[in-house]
């Protein structure tokens, strides 16, 4: 299963359809925001999908408890089984422990993969271009015997989304 995640679009919701759309083109069978959502238009981005997705409220998206029962909007740590796998999802990293196999978190802005004793933590980094002129975000393979993190860029000089790097890492059964 391919599954496309992004966070901290907050109003890039330009940005945030051009990522979606990426990460389609790229095979996403589900899609995750890590929070800092803010605009509810890229709520509407994901629901238009015709995939599947989970997004969590970020520190800036109070405002959204209002289009709860509209989208598939989650509270902090939410813990959920996808491709035979136990994540956990949230937008702050105050929850890191290694409770599940993948811990998703945004708010920092700042792309972060690491596999620390058979659990994988990932920050898709941004989609706003805020911290850097960068857009970004990860197309995570979940395969039975590994997981295959693909990370895609796009400044301001790039027309589309470029593949920058690719990590593997052995699942620890």
């Amino acid at each position: 299963m391919k599954i496309g995640i992004i966070s901290d679009s907050h109003t890039k919701v330009k940005k945030a359809k051009k990522a979606v759309n990426m990460l389609l083109d790229n095979g996403a069978d589900f899609f995750i925001h890590a929070g800092d959502i803010v605009d509810p238009d890229t709520l509407d981005i994901l629901q238009e999908s015709g995939k599947k997705y989970i997004a969590v409220y970020g520190n800036n998206d109070a405002h959204l408890a209002e289009y709860h029962n509209r989208y598939h909007l989650v509270q902090e740590p939410y813990y959920f089984k996808l491709a035979n796998t136990k994540f956990k999802l949230m937008h702050l990293p105050f929850y890191m422990s290694a409770d599940a196999e993948v811990v998703i978190h945004g708010h920092t802005h700042t792309f972060k993969t690491e596999f620390i004793d058979g659990t994988l933590f990932l920050n898709p980094g941004e989609i706003c271009a805020r911290s850097k002129p960068l857009s970004e975000s990860i197309l995570l393979e979940v395969l039975d015997d590994e997981f295959i993190v693909k990370y895609y860029t796009q400044s301001k000089e790039q027309e589309n989304y470029v593949l920058n790097e690719t990590f593997s890492f052995k699942r620890q059964k």
